[in-house]
């Protein structure tokens, strides 16, 4: 016999470390270095370089690059990912909202 299960489901929020229940400072810088990372991860795919071409790049190692790719973000300052933006001539652009009630 097949039991019925019921599943709760709630609408998470717009930064999924807050979900999670990381404090509210951690889950915003944890937040904006894994959108920093997955814009320079998707910037290499883009010019469809290697890890090590990346690197060169960059001037980092290909395990630092490996780092990237993974999503190791523990290994990754919000300024270090900045500066690889830059060095990639992207434009970052912050932008602060007051938060929803």
């Amino acid at each position: 016999m097949k039991a019925d299960k019921s599943i709760d489901v709630s609408l998470g929020s717009d930064n999924i470390f807050a979900d999670l229940g990381f404090d509210t400072e951690e889950a915003t810088n944890l937040k904006v270095r894994a959108d920093l990372m997955l814009d320079l991860r998707n910037y290499i795919e883009l010019q469809g370089w290697t890890q090590e071409q990346a690197a060169a790049f960059f001037g980092e190692t290909q395990p630092r690059i490996s780092n990237l790719i993974n999503g190791e973000i523990s290994r990754f300052s919000v300024d270090k990912l900045l500066n690889m933006l830059g060095r990639a001539g992207m434009q970052v652009r912050v932008e602060v909202l007051p938060k929803a009630v």
